[in-house]
């Protein structure tokens, strides 16, 4: 499909949905990922007004993924990904606005429209601009309180996805270690560590599951959107509160070790005093030590699709190498504990 093929159809669709005389403008494909598609654009309405927003879609002519992917894959589809960001911007988390969900008249395919906000997401800029100083001394206090405010969402009203617990992990980091075909032993002691420390199960709650620096956007003020919500999950929250802190989302900012912009405890203040419940900086350790193996088993499953020969990308190799270094964090965070 042609982009001015592609203007087409979104015109038409929002023409379906609030009257003729709608008009497209500034389409870009933001990503080029095989599992989905991201464009920017600008809508123009005939009252004369316009706004900026985001088409995320499957890719049209995207191949079935392989049996083993689609049985093991995490992801939500679109439409569930589409409630999720629905959900989360009603509870007053700053995520993009839900325009409308893709319908089969439509011709988009498999996807939906949301709000595009404005700011900046580079890591590296966020945490390094001057002009971003201030931003950045707000964040820990903001992310806190905006998870918070997920993290209360009722279960009962929240959007139909998956539930991964902690024996979900566990149990998927044990498959990737016996497929990966070469021993990783610093893992497996690992592993066997977190079996035996386990803490004891809370209620699960309506977690993001990828609540990090590189899913944020920020401006001047700070928090300016909380993105990527593909893997919103029923889960225990302090997937949540720890995966910031993971020393990969660092960026190498490791004196502030919260997503590199502060510490934990005042992450954890706000989050309590925006209505969560109280933290153990205990059970957090924990949970950030079994982020860093996430992050570990991630870094080999990646790397396996460049070994495979499924995917040529130099990033995937890239990412494939890290694997000894998380080894060896993980290693470090389990003698500091």
């Amino acid at each position: 499909m042609s982009s001015i093929e592609l203007h087409e159809l979104l015109a038409r669709a929002f023409d379906r949905r609030g009257g003729a005389g709608h008009r497209v403008s500034d389409l870009v494909r933001l990503s080029a990922g095989a599992s989905r598609e991201a464009w920017s654009f600008r809508l123009h309405r005939p009252d004369g007004g316009s706004e900026p927003l985001i088409l995320k879609r499957d890719p049209i002519d995207a191949e079935p993924l392989p049996e083993e992917d689609a049985d093991n894959r995490f992801g939500a589809d679109r439409a569930t990904e589409a409630a999720i960001v629905d959900a989360a911007w009603r509870a007053g988390v700053p995520a993009p606005r839900l325009t409308f969900l893709a319908e089969p008249a439509d011709s988009l395919g498999t996807g939906f429209v949301m709000q595009a906000l404005e700011g900046e997401t580079l890591p590296q800029k966020i945490l390094r601009d001057p002009g971003l100083a201030a931003a950045r001394a707000a964040l820990p206090e903001q992310l806190g309180a905006a998870l918070a405010r997920l993290h209360l969402l009722p279960t009962d009203s929240a959007p139909k996805v998956r539930t991964f617990t902690l024996d979900d992990h566990l149990t998927a980091f044990r498959k990737v270690l016996d497929d990966y075909g070469q021993p990783q032993p610093g893992f497996e002691f690992g592993l066997r560590w977190l079996h035996r420390r386990r803490p004891p199960e809370e209620p699960l709650v309506f977690a993001h599951g990828d609540y990090r620096m590189g899913n944020i956007m920020v401006d001047a003020k700070g928090l300016a959107g909380v993105l990527d919500w593909e893997v919103g999950h029923f889960g225990d929250r302090y997937i949540d509160l720890s995966w910031p802190s993971v020393r990969a989302w660092r960026f190498g900012r490791d004196e502030t070790p919260m997503a590199g912009v502060g510490q934990r405890e005042a992450f954890f203040a706000a989050y309590e005093a925006a209505g969560g419940k109280p933290v153990d900086p205990e059970i957090a350790h924990y949970w950030e030590v079994l982020g860093t193996l996430r992050w570990g088993v991630m870094c080999m499953t990646i790397g396996q699709q460049f070994t495979s020969g499924r995917e040529r990308s130099v990033e995937k190799a890239v990412i494939g190498r890290r694997v000894a270094e998380t080894e060896l964090d993980f290693l470090m965070m389990i003698d500091a504990a």
